[in-house]
This record gives C-alpha cells, sequence and structure tokens, in this order.
C-alpha cells in the first residue's frame, strides 16, 4: 500500500470507522469527502478506478467504464458507500 493511501485511511478510520473502502482501487483512493452533519466517506476517482481495471483485468476501456458503472459506482452498500469523482485539470 501507498503512503498516500495510508494517511487517507487513517483520516477516514479516525472520523469514521464505518466508511467502506474499496479492495483493489488502493491507487484510486484520493480523499475524504465531508458532508454537512453526515460522517466522512471515501472518495475515489472515477478514471484511476478504470485504469486499474484496464491494466488488472485487461479489460479495454469501453469494457472498464462499463464493468465499473454497473458493479462498482452501481452498488449502494448503504450511508458509508463511497464517492467517485471525475477531477477535470
Amino acid at each position: 500500500m501507498s503512503l498516500k493511501y495510508e494517511k487517507i485511511r487513517e483520516q477516514l478510520t479516525e472520523r469514521n470507522s464505518n466508511a467502506i473502502l474499496y479492495d483493489g482501487y488502493e491507487d484510486a483512493l484520493v480523499g475524504v469527502a465531508l458532508r454537512f452533519d453526515m460522517q466522512a466517506i471515501a472518495c475515489y476517482d472515477i478514471q484511476k478506478c478504470i485504469k486499474i481495471l484496464m491494466r488488472r483485468d485487461k479489460m479495454s476501456y469501453e469494457e472498464a467504464t462499463e464493468w465499473f458503472e454497473y458493479n462498482t459506482m452501481g452498488t449502494w452498500a448503504g450511508e458509508f458507500t463511497p464517492i467517485f469523482i471525475n477531477p477535470y485539470e
């Protein structure tokens, strides 16, 4: 695990020990999302998630996007489900 991942995980655990982290997407974890009057949740970068699937599972961009949107982003695991962002640079 990267130092960045460990720092984010540590901060998230301090704020919300019930927050959900997705296995296999460690390099796509970009931060802790905070919402008014709600507990902290994990925040992942969509494009990094897709790149992980392409590299790890040898998927095309289209296959990885479809798989990610249905199987990861489309999964609701309760109020501590992570959010996903598509940052623009």
